[in-house]
């Protein structure tokens, strides 16, 4: 691994200090008002990503920008559910069996707003597909948690067990989630061109580099989406027989190009385009995208940033997970709320902060490839960013209910309305999200 000092300073011990006289070290609105300290997890991935655009700036011989960290932006961003409106209408945010569900012992958090992952969390259950969500809310009753825990993972659906700070921090999947670095880069062994794409500008000084998107829900779409606001071309591909949801999708889509193909049955496309990219963002588990033949080091000096909820070793290397699971598997449920009614954080702030510092992770493995030529591996995971959290100073047990977003921090393209940009500079993305796989597999910029 290599040791990378201002990655350290910024991602770790700058988090939660304030950057400027501009950015205060307690939430200005109240919008992400939580015992734990959400707003400085909050700033401070904001702040890194900032730091780390300078220092591309500064690579490219560029001025750098005085980033004013705005409390309402960040606080929208974070928040960004909350304002989005599709054709005048808030969005369903969690399916009926996405939540909290008192079991034998306990409770356990569940997640299963794609069709396939409800399925799967039926089967799990002993339950048809088609069974009654009342069913289903009584089987859980009547079992362990940490049964429906294990039965859950065997079967590939997502529940886990909702356990105290300290439950967590004693199990071997908690310890190996506090381990490491918030953002780990590792050097691959291959070497490409050294330099930077030409054409930066202060406003993007990601221009010419190009982005393989291979993420879905929050947090990898937030990490791309930042590295498009900042001028990178991004490709999303989705799978063309896998369902997304809507609202996700437009919240998280803006300034990138989207299409589908089969990771299978369009192989050899997909390893062309990855041949031309600068830059590939997955979620998937570990080795998933090998065993489908996705040649990761196709291009030399690719940098590769990769999201995972659990962190890519330990027990839970290769479980799903999202947000709001690893909230409950890590203790904060029960911070956020109590143990006979768990509770959770005012945002989604792990997938949020988690996307923001691997967009930094990746900008700074891009300057540093500029000058030697070397590829890398930059990893954030959601649990690793819920231990920094959780052992962060500032709690205020005592705090008031969270207030909604400002909503003049958002902004409106046809009939939808999304947060604005994180960062202040940027009135708005360079396009909202296009319609969903209407973009051809190909790369707009020329090849260099």
């Amino acid at each position: 691994m290599i040791a990378h000092e201002q990655l350290v300073r910024d991602y770790e011990s700058g988090i939660g200090v304030p950057a400027s006289d501009t950015t205060p070290s307690a939430d200005p609105g109240g919008c992400l008002a939580a015992t734990l300290p959400v707003w400085a997890l909050a700033a401070g991935s904001v702040a890194a990503v900032t730091a780390a655009a300078n220092r591309i700036r500064e690579a490219h011989q560029l001025n750098p920008v005085l980033h004013r960290l705005d409390p309402d932006r960040i606080t929208a961003a974070f928040s960004s559910e909350r304002l989005l409106r599709i054709g005048g209408a808030a969005p369903a945010i969690f399916a009926d069996l996405s939540g909290f569900f008192p079991t034998f012992d306990g409770w356990v958090r569940t997640h299963a707003n794609y069709p396939h992952h409800r399925a799967r969390l039926l089967g799990a259950l002993g339950l048809p597909a088609e069974a009654p969500v009342d069913l289903a809310v009584a089987h859980m009753a009547m079992s362990r948690a940490s049964d429906i825990e294990e039965l859950a993972a065997a079967h590939g659906a997502i529940a886990v067990q909702v356990r105290t700070e300290e439950e967590w921090a004693a199990s071997p999947q908690g310890q190996a989630a506090a381990s490491g670095p918030l953002v780990a880069i590792d050097a691959r062994i291959d070497r490409g061109e050294i330099g930077l794409p030409i054409g930066a500008s202060p406003l993007q000084p990601l221009r010419g580099v190009r982005v393989l998107d291979l993420t879905r829900v929050i947090a990898g779409p937030v990490a791309t989406r930042t590295l498009a606001l900042l001028g990178a071309e991004v490709l999303r591909i989705d799978p063309p027989r896998l369902p997304e949801i809507p609202w996700q999708y437009h919240d998280t889509c803006q300034g990138k190009r989207s299409t589908l193909l089969d990771l299978r049955g369009q192989l050899p496309l997909v390893n062309d385009l990855l041949a031309a990219a600068d830059v590939l963002i997955t979620g998937y588990r570990p080795g998933a995208l090998e065993h489908a033949g996705l040649t990761a080091a196709r291009r030399p000096g690719l940098v590769h940033g990769r999201i995972s909820a659990w962190g890519e070793s330990g027990p839970w290397g290769r479980r799903r997970g999202f947000d709001s699971i690893v909230q409950a598997a890590a203790g904060i449920s029960i911070i956020e709320g109590a143990p006979a009614v768990p509770g959770a954080l005012p945002a989604q702030a792990l997938d949020h902060a988690s996307g923001y510092l691997l967009a930094a992770g990746v900008i700074d493995a891009l300057v540093a490839r500029a000058h030697d030529g070397i590829g890398r591996d930059v990893r954030v995971a959601l649990a690793r960013t819920a231990s920094w959290l959780l052992t962060a100073s500032g709690r205020t047990p005592r705090h008031p209910q969270a207030a909604p977003p400002s909503p003049l921090a958002a902004v409106r393209n046809g009939n939808v309305t999304t947060a604005a940009p994180v960062l202040a500079e940027y009135p708005d993305y360079a396009w909202p999200a296009p319609r969903y796989g209407a973009d051809r597999p190909t790369w707009p910029l020329p090849t260099r």
